[in-house]
């Protein structure tokens, strides 16, 4: 099994479950970096997408010298930089968008909606998700409040964004956000759904697998 290494600090709680669930799948030796989150996010609201690149990318080789041999981003929104990144990048990477989307195809979903941070929702998954028509929902205000009040600890909204869901006129919604990892899993989410998380973490274990 090859080792990894992870970009953590991008919503605490989720770099927490990526760790946990790895460590629950025995996935090997891992390294985690812990990246300056109001950084990011000034490199995000800019669109500075180079400069968010050259910003990770350093820290992508910090885990190489500790020995990884793949690497991920533990969020959505920092994937704005993705396709740069990529060029750059001293490690292979696990790309969210990336996987998320092959899932969505494979179970014949066509029309979806993100549910993570305005920058997600607004951006359609920065147009990465091909053959995938996405609707950007009129609650963007009310999603983005409520994902943040869950980055930041709250679990009380889920049933704000439950009822949303149920609204949408779509073939499922997608989790676009990792941190939504902490307050709906598969016995309590009533709506057809796509998690990122998920998805991405056991791309992350096929990809530790590869010889």
């Amino acid at each position: 099994m090859r080792n990894f290494g992870l970009i953590g600090g991008l919503g605490p709680g989720a770099t927490i479950h990526y760790y946990r669930e790895l460590a629950k799948a025995q996935s090997g030796e891992f390294l985690i970096v812990h990246a300056d989150m109001e950084r990011v996010r000034g490199y995000v609201e800019r669109g500075d997408r180079d400069g968010l690149a050259g910003y990770f990318a350093p820290m992508i080789e910090r885990l190489a010298r500790g020995g990884a041999e793949v690497a991920a981003i533990s969020a959505v929104t920092p994937h704005i930089c993705i396709r740069e990144l990529e060029k750059i990048s001293v490690l292979p990477l696990v790309n969210i968008i990336e996987t998320t989307g092959a899932e969505i195809r494979s179970r014949g979903y066509k029309r979806v909606a993100l549910f993570g941070t305005r920058f997600v929702v607004e951006s359609r998954m920065f147009d990465m998700l091909d053959g995938v028509e996405v609707v950007v929902p009129e609650q963007v205000e009310t999603i983005h409040s409520a994902y943040m009040n869950i980055v930041n600890g709250g679990t009380e909204d889920r049933v704000t964004l439950t009822q949303i869901a149920r609204q949408l006129p779509v073939d499922a919604i997608v989790l676009a956000g990792t941190d939504l990892a902490q307050v709906f899993d598969e016995t309590n989410t009533e709506f057809p759904h796509v998690d990122c998380a998920k998805v991405h973490i056991e791309a992350i274990l096929r990809a530790l697998t590869r010889t």
